[in-house]
């Protein structure tokens, strides 16, 4: 019989302190919305609204995906590496004549295949996290741009690149992906025991195997989870850009642990939640959006970025003590 590894005096204040979180991430992000509403006359325009859409939503399943693995302790560093890995990946199925769904199926099992590589590295190698994803950064980099010789595939069938266009009553179907990733999430890491397991094993894995836990397993589960959400943002991208080229997704990793971040996963591992890395990844693609109407410098959104993570950060290690 497994031991509740969740229940303790702490547990109430906690959940206080993640709604409340919450509802100020959801505070600053209507703000932003009221300021670059104020600000430019374009900001509320469907076209930009949708293009906010469809540019926050890759990044939220990103986030999500690395969410799973930072509540063990853990962090991927190759998220950004296997999204343009699996952009090279599609695209060379659907050139060779692989019926989509099975050339979809073919990359998400890409994605799980490598999450189990980093399973593998850490919990049978020993290897600190931050080292396997590293390596396999920079090894799907050369792997993707050895198979196309540093060019790109173009993906000429329609069916594939019309959807990252779609709408469905009037919601864009790639926001609709996040829909679809976040249910079952939301089930997993918040109703049912193996998201309890998974944040046993981020708070202490000794106590969390001695009370029955199978952490080696939950440690592979969580990578694996990672590796696959990448490579269906992997897939939507070369939806919404019709080719495939390894260096897509070059520094999404960041952008998706500073979502996550941001959304109120602690980096030390045992706190997190679905719904707070979406709602970061919307921040972060708000300020991005918001800046590149007022034209600001560039370099002014990778400030404001690392600001707020600071900011966030530093909170939660207030929270933590507090605690």
């Amino acid at each position: 019989m497994v031991a509740n590894t969740t229940e303790g005096p702490a547990v109430a204040p906690r959940r206080k302190m993640s709604i409340l979180f919450s509802l100020t991430l959801i505070l600053l992000l209507i703000a932003l919305w009221v300021v670059l509403g104020f600000s430019t006359d374009v900001f509320w325009t469907q076209l930009n609204i949708t293009n906010l859409a469809r540019q926050g939503s890759m990044t939220a399943i990103l986030a999500l995906g690395q969410t799973f693995v930072i509540i063990t302790g853990g962090i991927d560093l190759s998220v950004g590496a296997i999204v343009g890995f699996c952009t090279v990946v599609v695209a060379w199925l659907l050139q060779a004549g692989v019926p989509i769904w099975a050339a979809i199926l073919i990359t998400l099992l890409f994605g799980v295949l490598i999450g189990a590589f980093h399973g593998f590295g850490i919990v049978r190698m020993g290897l600190p996290p931050f080292i396997i994803t590293l390596a396999t950064l920079t090894s799907l980099r050369g792997i993707g741009l050895l198979i196309t010789n540093g060019s790109s595939i173009n993906i000429v069938n329609d069916a594939f690149t019309n959807f990252s266009v779609a709408d469905f009553l009037g919601i864009p179907s790639l926001f609709w992906m996040v829909i679809v990733v976040a249910i079952p999430a939301v089930v997993f890491l918040h109703l049912s025991r193996w998201g309890r397991y998974l944040f046993a094993v981020g708070s202490n894995r000794e106590a969390a195997r001695l009370s029955g836990v199978n952490v080696n397993g939950m440690i592979y589960f969580a990578y694996i989870l990672s590796g696959t959400c990448a490579a269906l943002v992997g897939v939507l991208l070369a939806s919404r850009i019709a080719i495939g080229n390894a260096t897509q997704g070059d520094g999404w990793e960041l952008q998706a642990i500073a979502s996550s971040v941001i959304g109120g996963t602690s980096l030390f591992g045992a706190v997190g939640s679905v719904y707070g890395p979406l709602i970061g990844a919307f921040i972060l693609a708000t300020i991005n959006n918001g800046a590149n109407l007022l034209n600001l410098n560039s370099f002014w959104q990778r400030i404001i970025t690392g600001v707020l993570i600071i900011v966030i950060v530093y909170f939660d290690q207030l929270r933590r003590r507090r605690l």
